[in-house]
Parts: structure tokens; C-alpha cells; sequence
């Protein structure tokens, strides 16, 4: 538990200092879920915020493509769609996703 809590704060820490900004519009690219402990899931949710409805739990390595992102309050959320079902999309923590 204290390894999770340790990166989400490091991860919040640079997400706060490296790019406080939205995105510009338009595909950041591919990316994959990672950094999420094997035996919990990334939370695709309904609009960037935790107060979202989850839609779906997505494991480390699930493909997405990256639409664009926000800063809402210490974190950045991302509009994504999954690769393999472009009609599924939502937000998800930019923390938990690496460029493929």
C-alpha cells in the first residue's frame, strides 16, 4: 500500500511540474496502461475526475490512444480511447500510461 501511495504522489509531483497545461488538441499517439499494481486495474471513468462513473478497469499493457489531456486540480487526465475498441472511450490518469 505504501508503494502505491509513494507513486501516485511521485507521479502527481511530475505531473505537476513538468506540463501543468492542457495538451494541445488533436492525437498525442499510443500509449499503454503501466505502473498499476497486478492485482488492480487503471480506472477508465466517464469525465477527468475521480467523482466519475468507472466505465471500465483496464490491466497494465492495454493499448490506448491518447486524444488529449487536462489538469484537474494535482492530476492530468486524459480523453483516451482503447486501440482494440475505438468506440470505448473515456479519461484516465496520465500517471499510469507510457508511450508505446
Amino acid at each position: 500500500m505504501s508503494r502505491v501511495i509513494f507513486v501516485a504522489l511521485i507521479a502527481i509531483a511530475l505531473g505537476t511540474t513538468l506540463d501543468p497545461k492542457p495538451a494541445a488538441a488533436g492525437s498525442l499517439g499510443n500509449y499503454e496502461v503501466f505502473g498499476v499494481d497486478n492485482d488492480d486495474m487503471l480506472k477508465l471513468r466517464a469525465g477527468p475526475g475521480i467523482g466519475y462513473k468507472v466505465i471500465l478497469g483496464l490491466p497494465n499493457g492495454t493499448a490506448l490512444r491518447v486524444h488529449s489531456c487536462q489538469q484537474t486540480g494535482a492530476t492530468r487526465w486524459c480523453n483516451v480511447s482503447l486501440k482494440k475498441a475505438r468506440g470505448l472511450k473515456g479519461h484516465v490518469s496520465w500517471a499510469y500510461l507510457r508511450k508505446m
